[in-house]
């Protein structure tokens, strides 16, 4: 797909006042980095020096980052834990209606 055709493409998901436009212009867009990152890794992998300089790194960014790696896990974390708290209370909200009826 060229830079041209993906441009009309995004301003036509601009224009339009539905979503789909949108929503194919996103997966295209994922499926064009999952195609490079696939091409990119199979250099890798073939290259024991790119193999341990990647390592090398990520292991420095995620050491650079680990404060912010950290409060992001935790916000996750803490969000995942309320929505089963929230699932939770539905369900028992449920049941209680069931019950009634």
């Amino acid at each position: 797909m060229g830079n041209s055709s993906i441009k009309k493409v995004h301003n036509a998901a601009k224009q339009s006042g539905d979503s789909m436009p949108k929503e194919i212009f996103k997966g295209s867009i994922a499926s064009a980095v999952v195609y490079s990152g696939s091409k990119i890794m199979s250099v890798a992998v073939k290259n024991p020096v790119v193999v341990f300089g990647l390592g090398l790194v990520s292991g420095f960014l995620i050491h650079k980052y680990r404060k912010d790696i950290i409060a992001s896990t935790t916000k996750v974390v803490d969000a995942g834990k309320d929505f089963v708290l929230q699932q939770k209370e539905n369900l028992e909200d449920l049941v209680a209606e069931t019950k009634e009826n």
